[in-house]
């Protein structure tokens, strides 16, 4: 990343649609034409992978696949694939939140109707699109495919011989589920090959694509199922420990995520190799990514298994700079950003700054109201990356008027000059957009002046509002893409 510039963060799910949830079709290129009249050159999005646990993508059955419910079925439609009515049954009335359980009554029934149509017609590029994705895709089909089988039994409850993939207890059940494994397969061709059309867009109209990348796993995963050695387990596959955080910014009691820990100590070098080809595959779908939990790198905070609380875990040493050169060695095209937020000690801060990499300013822990705060907008140093907020924080004007307190409140209002008159929200992005940092990001929502119905997480807790707030198509408006385009000028971010 060079020069000044800057970018909306907006999920894939929240984009604008009638279909139940966004999608990578006339919303996603209605939102990157927003953008290219903004004057924002990047567009930074949450992990693609399939969502897990509390539908959240950071507790993910996968570390390579897409999410097949982010499909455009009017492409496929436009393929012959989907049939007009079958494409009215897919309409949803609510425009404003993603139905999971609505999705997932519905959606995979329907797009199995698409790939009883399309198998033949796609086989020789599906076959090629498998080939150029062996590393993962047959693990992750025929471990779908199992999955969904064993009646979603978690991986640590699977019959003995499959949880340890016998080869002779495999083979009968490739046979048996031959046509969901190329369902399964159907569904990934399918997802990148709209991915790449969409990114390809995005890139004629100069606007690029910041990815997420999610640390860790889910335990009931492809990638813990096809490559136990990598992660600190027991016999059965169960975490022996759990990730998560400790007190911080975010939960007065810390964080019991419930991911398996990486087997750094035992296995290191497959790690190394491990971590290359996530990248590497991550090359493929953005033009820079943020890695989630860096200092999970330095040191990682080990939950023991049983523990009922994240307090009662330990800090332990992660690979450090070694991976981190490593990786920028083996993938060198790829901007990368640590999220640097949370617990930080010297030694973790210290590891951060020499890591090379950009770190996150976050504008709404900046107004202490007594201290000095490095979040502040002219205390940014180049090399970050500032934020309004990001998808773990309130949107700015739930803080300011839910959370903050009367004196951070009235500093904040001093230090950016907010006016109800003009929006509290414009406020907080000309803070973030006058930071001498290189890169400053806003949620759409801070764009167009949101409050709490509009959060897209919050963590440590689960229930029908994380990760499900959608945009509506007419927020995005030529008023609103002028005012950000004339910040993005004033702010000499063009």
């Amino acid at each position: 990343m060079t020069g000044r510039s800057s970018g909306i963060l907006l999920p894939i799910f929240s984009l604008p649609g009638g279909c139940g949830v966004g999608s990578l079709g006339e919303g996603a290129r209605t939102f990157v034409d927003f953008l290219a009249a903004a004057g924002q050159h990047w567009w930074q999005i949450l992990p693609l992978v399939p969502p897990g646990s509390g539908n959240s993508p950071y507790m993910s059955p996968s570390a390579f696949a897409g999410n097949p419910w982010f499909l455009d079925l009017e492409d496929l439609a436009r393929d012959g694939l989907l049939t007009p009515d079958e494409l009215r049954e897919a309409r949803y009335p609510d425009l404003d939140r993603v139905d999971y359980r609505w999705l997932a009554e519905t959606r995979l029934p329907l797009l199995r109707r698409a790939w009883k149509r399309g198998r033949t017609a796609c086989r020789t590029e599906q076959d090629a699109f498998l080939r150029a994705q062996a590393g993962w895709l047959p693990d992750h089909a025929l471990f779908t495919a199992l999955h969904a089988h064993l009646g979603a039994l978690p991986l640590d409850r699977w019959p003995e011989p499959l949880r340890r993939r016998d080869p002779e207890a495999l083979e009968p059940y490739r046979a048996r589920l031959a046509d969901e494994i190329d369902f399964q397969v159907f569904l990934q061709y399918q997802f990148f090959r709209q991915w790449t059309a969409l990114r390809a867009y995005a890139r004629a109209r100069g606007v690029s694509i910041l990815g997420d990348l999610p640390i860790y796993v889910s335990a009931d995963s492809a990638e813990v199922w096809a490559q136990p050695r990598l992660f600190q387990l027991d016999e059965a596959l169960r975490p022996k420990a759990a990730a998560g955080v400790p007190p911080d910014a975010f939960s007065d009691v810390g964080q019991h995520w419930g991911n398996p820990l990486y087997d750094w100590a035992g296995h290191r070098q497959a790690l190394f190799t491990w971590w290359v080809r996530r990248m590497e595959h991550a090359a493929l779908l953005y033009d820079a990514v943020r890695i989630d939990h860096f200092r999970g790198f330095h040191t990682y905070w080990s939950i023991p298994m049983g523990a009922s609380a994240a307090l009662e875990g330990r800090w332990e040493p992660g690979p450090g700079q070694d991976l981190v050169d490593h990786l920028r060695r083996e993938v060198p095209g790829l901007d990368l950003i640590a999220e640097d937020l949370g617990d930080l000690d010297e030694a973790a801060r210290d590891f951060i700054a020499g890591s090379g990499l950009p770190g996150m300013k976050i504008l709404i822990y900046a107004f202490d109201p007594v201290g000095e705060s490095a979040y502040l907008p002219h205390n940014c140093p180049a090399d970050s990356v500032v934020y309004t907020g990001t998808h773990d924080t309130p949107t700015f004007v739930q803080w300011l008027f839910q959370e903050a307190s009367p004196a951070e409140r009235a500093f904040a209002s001093d230090y950016l000059r907010l006016r109800a008159d003009e929006g509290f929200g414009w406020g907080a992005v000309c803070g973030a957009w006058a930071a001498p940092s290189r890169l400053a990001i806003a949620p759409l929502q801070d764009v167009l002046g949101l409050g709490a119905d509009a959060r897209i997480n919050t963590p440590g807790t689960t229930g029908p509002h994380n990760w499900s707030w959608r945009v509506r198509q007419d927020a995005l408006n030529s008023d609103v893409s002028g005012r950000l385009k004339h910040i993005t000028r004033t702010y000499r971010r063009g």
